[in-house]
């Protein structure tokens, strides 16, 4: 199992640090930023051996390049965004795999947020960027409605119990839509008033699970491509 730490950085931006103990390795997942990820790493004691990209935008991918001179880690990225992501070493899609030690993790093409976003799908960990969140799902950016409700449907088969390791902490925001959108879900307003009561505590409401995002993601749950488009509307317009 891969020992994964939360580092906050921007306003609201998630990096992620996933570590092999057995193999000393560490992969850096979507750096929006370099200097909090390498003092993390240098306090742990952990080597950075790889990033790992899941699109190109700015947010995700500022940090590549001190990261990389620092460390001298490879860039992992996606390959139909891989001329965007500057110093890519390798450029993977749906069906390719990559590993963190002994730790091996599949490719699953997601776009919707951008036109070649991916996730990392390791066992019991999900690395998602941008594509879903806690209660939501990326803006349609480059990609269309129906490539976001495939995409969902590809990351709602995994296990229940896979932890979701989004990139921002937009959960309670999300849960102020969700609820509009489906007031009579008992299970989404008992989650939401546990966001707000963490939110409060200064607590942190990532990683969720697959399993918690069935239950209460109304872009998940949303029956066709049609109710996805129309929710996805409905959340860009509100306040």
């Amino acid at each position: 199992m891969l020992e994964v730490i939360r580092i906050p950085v921007l306003s609201d931006n998630y990096i992620w640090l996933a570590h092999d103990a057995a193999s000393g390795e560490t992969a850096v997942i979507d750096p929006a930023v370099a200097e909090p990820v390498l003092a993390e790493a240098k306090a742990r004691g952990w080597r950075i051996t790889q990033i790992l990209n899941t699109h190109w935008h700015p947010d995700h991918v500022g940090g590549n390049a001190e990261i990389k001179a620092a460390t001298g880690c490879t860039i992992t990225g996606p390959a139909g965004e891989a001329a965007k992501i500057t110093g890519i070493d390798r450029a993977v899609s749906e069906g390719d795999t990559v590993a963190i030690g002994g730790a091996e993790g599949r490719v699953i093409d997601v776009p919707g947020h951008t036109a070649g976003h991916i996730a990392y799908s390791f066992d019991g960990a999900l690395f998602c960027g941008d594509t879903l969140f806690a209660m939501g799902c990326g803006r349609l950016f480059e990609g269309t409605a129906a490539q976001m409700f495939d995409s969902l449907g590809k990351l709602m088969a995994l296990p229940d119990e896979t932890r979701v390791y989004c990139a921002h902490e937009y959960t309670e925001s999300n849960g102020r839509f969700a609820i509009t959108a489906e007031p009579e879900n008992a299970a989404l307003a008992a989650r939401q008033a546990e966001v707000v009561a963490m939110r409060a505590r200064g607590e942190p409401t990532v990683p969720s699970t697959i399993g918690l995002e069935r239950a209460t993601n109304p872009f998940t749950r949303a029956a066709d491509v049609d109710a996805l488009a129309a929710r996805r509307t409905a959340k860009d317009n509100f306040r």
